[in-house]
């Protein structure tokens, strides 16, 4: 009976803790937060925006800069 107990406890506490750590968050940055992992790389976003007609906000990859990644050892 303990166990049960104890299992319940645990569920419970799991779920007011994601419930806690949510409760400030609109719709629209729970959205913005799942199109994140787009906006590195412009191609991608394009195609995610073509299939789910939602905006992805994508940064351009930096350009190297003059210099950089010609190491002469």
């Amino acid at each position: 009976m303990i166990e049960i107990a104890l299992n319940l406890f645990g569920v419970i506490g799991f779920w007011l803790a994601i419930e806690y750590c949510l409760k400030a968050q609109t719709p629209e940055s729970l959205e913005d937060a799942s199109l994140m992992p787009f906006a590195d790389d412009p191609e991608v976003a394009r195609r995610v925006e073509l299939a789910t007609g939602k905006k992805v906000h994508a940064v351009a990859p930096e350009e190297a800069k003059p210099g950089w990644g010609t190491i002469e050892m």
